[in-house]
């Protein structure tokens, strides 16, 4: 019996997914590169960290990677942010599973104030334990880093916690071999 539940937010809790994948598509145009819409909502789930490297040069990385993403985040909290709205139930799966027992956690590869506005938006932010953003680690997701947080922070080994989420991502972040962290079991959102 799992003792905590770790949650992804965007495309999980909240209906996000396409509107970063418009702010991606539309932040590569702004700075000349070709990048549709389905190439980028194909990597919706990692951080920007590793999402623009699959579309930009070490050189174009180094140019103006950071002033892409910079650009990108203002893009869309000015445009799509007010669009993002919360799934059905999320506050009363949260309840039960609480009630059952569980520790709840977040793990986002989101910024730490995106977060925390879709956990307000989602009516959830009492109801966890623990939540884990980009900020509080080395590399964001499909790297297993903000998992590995999420379990420390809750004292729960990896064997007796589930992880839920919405992309590939979440699953590769999920299975990673750690030897002194074990496994989590992931069940797959879609």
């Amino acid at each position: 019996m799992p003792l905590a539940a770790i949650f992804d937010i965007d495309g999980t809790l909240v209906d996000s997914v396409d509107l970063h994948a418009l702010a991606w598509h539309e932040a590569f145009h702004h700075f000349g590169h070709d990048v549709s819409f389905e190439q980028a909502r194909s990597q919706i789930g990692k951080g920007g960290d590793n999402l623009m490297p699959v579309f930009l040069s070490d050189a174009e990385l180094q140019d103006h990677g950071q002033a892409l993403e910079s650009w990108r985040g203002k893009h869309f909290k000015a445009h799509y942010l007010p669009m993002v709205r919360p799934f059905a139930a999320v506050p009363e799966l949260l309840k039960k599973l609480r009630d059952a027992g569980l520790r709840l956690a977040v793990a986002s590869s989101a910024k730490r104030d995106d977060l925390e506005v879709y956990l307000k938006l989602a009516a959830i932010t009492e109801l966890l334990d623990v939540t884990v953003s980009s900020e509080d680690v080395e590399q964001s997701k499909p790297a297993p880093d903000v998992f590995i947080v999420a379990l420390q922070k809750l004292h729960v080994p990896a064997d007796r916690a589930i992880v839920i989420g919405d992309s590939p991502y979440d699953a590769q972040a999920a299975a990673k071999d750690r030897p002194a962290h074990g496994r989590t079991a992931l069940w797959r959102v879609s």
